[in-house]
């Protein structure tokens, strides 16, 4: 339990404090948590959302488009990792059936959600379908944390949970860049933002290397990481933020293109593995470095998105939680078995084809991607509120994740 409790503490205990004050305060004045939400910080600026002819930067700008684009580097940093490097967990057959579980993860709660959207009438499907992706996300460190309750630190349930979750958040990344765009697209300005990542890689990454080759001192590479550091970095994330805002792709999104620009090590020990804190190349001393400023984001997060009056409760409230706690565990199953027993791709060492019902459930913690694409899928107001009730209602997967794990006798493997 220890173990339990110190994850929480270092990886989601603000979070939910900031959702939980949130969902206080607007239940008891709405009005004033309305207007702390929408405080104006910049009226008339570079940056912010475009109305009547000019920029304006509130509050709920800042953490959502400007600082979240913090967390999303982060979750781009674990993608990239699985997918490029020579241990990646996306790498080879070992990948082969979660991607698939991955897809039914999508797919199932999509079709749940449009299916009972359209069930409802022409009127409601209108009003909610763009929705879709919300029952899509999957909370990684909520899952992961609910995942090591259910099946215990040392079950392969938990490492093909996280494969799973890690897919879901690279596919969950394009949805939002494909899907959801902030405003008229903008090319040319997105090539900026590229051009600014390769600028940076070539120029302080590639070239020192380059010039450092049969050179074991390897005078460039140190003298560019001990003088400047992660400065050009920086700059050009900066750069590439702002070529994704006038691109009119979500900023958020901004900092992706810089990651693999970042002199990384060439080896990975998997999300959340405390090993990471031994790697010293560039990549992961930022990454550690921007740990705890990312998590007082994401309570101002949960603060500034969670605050939905129970009031507000509608019909996308229940196709959230439909596509979540229904379509999530029945597209897990059954494109898990499609894959591992009908390709003969296999599941690993020690866990059952039962067992991915429990994972379908886990992955059903949507929260803070599904609040984060809640908030981008509708404009302010009464249907954007109910999608967010939604995803904050999705902890209850975790509740069925348990009895769906005691019913099928899951065996708990606890790490000694």
């Amino acid at each position: 339990m220890y173990r339990v409790w110190n994850f929480l503490v270092n990886n989601s205990l603000l979070l939910i404090m900031g959702a939980v004050i949130a969902l206080i305060w607007a239940n008891i004045d709405n009005q004033s948590y309305q207007a702390f939400v929408h405080f104006q910080i910049w009226e008339d600026g570079p940056i912010g959302h475009y109305h009547n002819g000019h920029r304006e930067m509130d509050l709920h700008y800042l953490v959502n488009d400007v600082l979240m684009a913090l967390f999303f580097a982060i979750a781009a940093k674990e993608v990239w990792e699985a997918v490029v490097l020579k241990n990646g967990s996306l790498r080879g057959k070992k990948a082969a059936t979660p991607l698939f579980a991955t897809a039914g993860g999508m797919f199932g709660p999509i079709a749940v959600y449009l299916g009972l959207a359209a069930a409802l009438g022409s009127e409601t499907y209108s009003a909610v379908a763009n929705g879709w992706a919300i029952p899509t996300a999957t909370d990684i460190a909520f899952s992961y944390l609910v995942g090591r309750i259910v099946f215990g630190a040392g079950h392969p349930a938990v490492r093909f949970l996280l494969l799973l979750a890690i897919a879901d958040d690279a596919i969950g990344l394009i949805i939002l860049a494909v899907f959801y765009p902030s405003a008229d697209l903008a090319p040319i300005w997105l090539l900026f933002s590229f051009c600014a990542a390769f600028a940076a890689y070539l120029g302080f990454n590639w070239l020192p290397r380059r010039l450092d080759r049969h050179k074991k001192d390897r005078p460039n590479s140190t003298f560019i990481r001990h003088k400047l550091g992660a400065l050009p970095y920086i700059l050009a994330g900066c750069a590439s933020w702002y070529g994704f805002m006038r691109a009119g792709l979500h900023p958020a999104l901004g900092l992706l293109p810089i990651v693999p620009a970042i002199p990384h090590a060439d080896r990975a020990f998997g999300v959340f593995s405390a090993a990471h804190e031994y790697l010293h190349d560039l990549l992961n001393t930022m990454e550690h470095a921007l740990k705890n400023p990312v998590e007082v984001v994401l309570f101002f997060f949960g603060l500034l998105n969670a605050g939905v009056p129970f009031s507000q409760m509608g019909d996308a409230t229940w196709l959230v939680l439909a596509g979540l706690m229904l379509g999530k565990p029945i597209g897990v199953l059954s494109f898990g078995w499609f894959g591992a027993v009908v390709l003969r791709l296999g599941i690993p060492e020690g866990m059952r084809i039962i067992d991915l019902l429990t994972i379908g459930f886990v992955a059903g913690i949507g929260f803070t991607v599904s609040l984060f694409v809640a908030s981008v899928a509708f404009d302010t107001g009464p249907v954007q509120d109910a999608a967010k009730m939604g995803a904050l209602f999705s902890f209850a997967a975790a509740g069925l994740a348990i009895l769906v794990g005691r019913i099928t006798r899951v065996q708990k493997v606890v790490i000694p």
